[in-house]
């Protein structure tokens, strides 16, 4: 598939293309003493200099993106392939230490078939070494984006290529663990084409995006634009609940919820929110098209959104394990950077099969709710419509709970829990009645804060109720600070 990389730019021509100006300041040092000048690897050394015009496999230092001061980190692959030996990993661990030291975002793009081979074991475990730097870079609550270009492989992709927040590479890059190559000659077969593209890594949820170098800019410059954003200061609170919640029959609610007109997570992002880039799958190999993932701002405050999605469900894909899995990598970014979460709970139920139970989703269901109530994080949650199940609880409990006026929560699908009491179907609208389903209900009982009026149904005025609903959302963020487990759990205490 490597016939399909539309231009193979080496690291100064990418510099050039994304930085303000095409211009950069260089952190790069003399690379220490190497082998002596007339030795084999010197030769080899030599003639990557001539040939690279660089004097090691990398360069650094720092610049400014669309008006942001960034640090880099750019392999030349011109440079012996871009291959990483003492010398390179010093410049590595040196740019990116001062990075963190200067608290400044990273944007790693490396291009390499990993360890020099020249230099062995010693070369080897360099790739320890740096993925320790980047971890600290990270642990500083420091956004660290990367961009595989081709080809990368080896010991540079299972190290610094697959530690970003966000992680995108260039068209028909060849990017995988183990090289062609390499496989072709130990096992004596082609490596099994369009597997190591980064098109099918992305699809398979190992990369949020494919992006051409000169859509690079845009596309980090948005992403930094929510990861460096500070929430807002606190804003003098807004009354958002009527004097008396228009009093709805839970049936109602229920089949309004349901109608095919409304709006959902999509729809939310694309009518009210700003500077949203999405992000895909869990980023080890599953992707679930029943949730959103994505780095988004309402208003001034920038979060981690993580939403059920009604397209994809009607497309056939009820959320799973999986996509429970992606919803922790959303609380896991959120937790890391110390921006606010917000949850958009939209669900029937989740998945009923033989591959959800074997994939661990009752599990899953556990461990969301575990990691969103001791979220070091602020978190908010949008009952945007259906809320049905353990699919629904897993995103529910947060700081400040939001309803639309249509939107509902229950232990079952309102059919499913007449079956369980009446044996029967046809008595769920008198169940739901009974069960406390609505959103006047969750009000009153405490589960949720405020409303956001349908009026009268979101499916009649999709952009205005969306645009109403981003933002609630805006102001219920600014200045929300991040709760406690204990807080969190106090709203579901029953009685006085």
């Amino acid at each position: 598939m490597m016939e399909h990389v539309t231009e193979r730019v080496g690291a100064t021509g990418l510099l050039r293309r994304v930085l303000d100006g095409g211009r950069w300041t260089s952190w790069d040092v003399p690379p220490r003493a190497g082998p002596e000048p007339g030795s084999p690897y010197g030769r080899d050394l030599a003639a990557a200099r001539e040939r690279s015009g660089c004097d090691e496999a990398v360069r650094t230092g720092e610049g400014r993106l669309r008006g942001r001061r960034v640090a880099f980190v750019v392999s030349e692959f011109r440079f012996l392939a871009g291959s990483i030996g003492l010398a390179t990993a010093d410049r590595i661990v040196a740019a990116v230490e001062r990075a963190t030291a200067e608290r400044l975002p990273l944007l790693a793009a490396p291009s390499s078939g990993g360890t020099r081979m020249q230099e062995g074991t010693a070369a080897f475990v360099q790739m320890a070494r740096i993925t320790a730097a980047v971890a600290a870079h990270r642990a500083a609550g420091l956004p660290y984006l990367v961009y595989l270009r081709h080809p990368t492989t080896g010991g540079v992709f299972a190290s610094w290529g697959s530690l970003g927040h966000v992680t995108a590479a260039e068209p028909g890059a060849l990017i995988g663990f183990l090289g062609p190559r390499v496989y072709e000659g130990l096992r004596g077969e082609p490596f099994p084409p369009g597997v190591q593209v980064a098109e099918n890594l992305a699809a398979k949820g190992l990369l949020d995006a494919v992006v051409g170098v000169d859509d690079l800019a845009e596309v980090a410059a948005r992403a930094l634009d929510v990861l460096c954003g500070a929430p807002p200061p606190a804003a003098p609170p807004v009354p958002l609940v009527p004097a008396a919640v228009p009093e709805t029959a839970a049936w109602e609610s229920i089949e309004r919820s349901r109608r095919p007109g409304r709006p959902g997570v999509r729809d939310l992002l694309r009518h009210g929110a700003a500077d949203v880039t999405p992000l895909s799958g869990t980023g080890q190999g599953e992707a679930d098209r029943g949730i959103v993932l994505a780095l988004a701002r309402f208003g001034a405050a920038p979060c981690v959104l993580v939403g059920q999605d009604r397209v994809g469900r009607r497309a056939g894909n009820p959320l799973g394990p999986a996509g429970l899995r992606v919803a922790r990598r959303g609380m896991r970014l959120a937790a890391g950077l110390g921006l606010p979460l917000v949850t958009v709970v939209d669900t029937p139920g989740a998945a009923l099969s033989a591959e959800a139970e074997e994939g661990g989703l009752a599990g899953e269901i556990a461990r969301c709710l575990a990691d969103l109530i001791t979220l070091p994080a602020p978190t908010l949650c949008l009952l945007l419509g259906e809320g049905a199940g353990g699919a629904a609880l897993a995103l529910l409990p947060a700081d400040r709970v939001l309803v639309a006026r249509h939107g509902w929560l229950a232990p079952l699908p309102p059919e499913g829990a007449s079956l369980i009491v009446h044996r029967t179907p046809a008595r769920a609208d008198e169940l739901a009645a009974a069960q406390g389903v609505r959103s006047a209900d969750l009000l009153r009982d405490g589960f949720a804060d405020v409303l956001v009026d349908e009026r009268p149904d979101a499916a009649d005025e999709p952009e205005a109720f969306c645009r109403r609903a981003a933002a609630a959302v805006g102001r219920e963020l600014a200045g929300l600070a991040p709760g406690t487990a204990a807080s969190r759990q106090a709203r579901y205490r029953a009685g006085p």
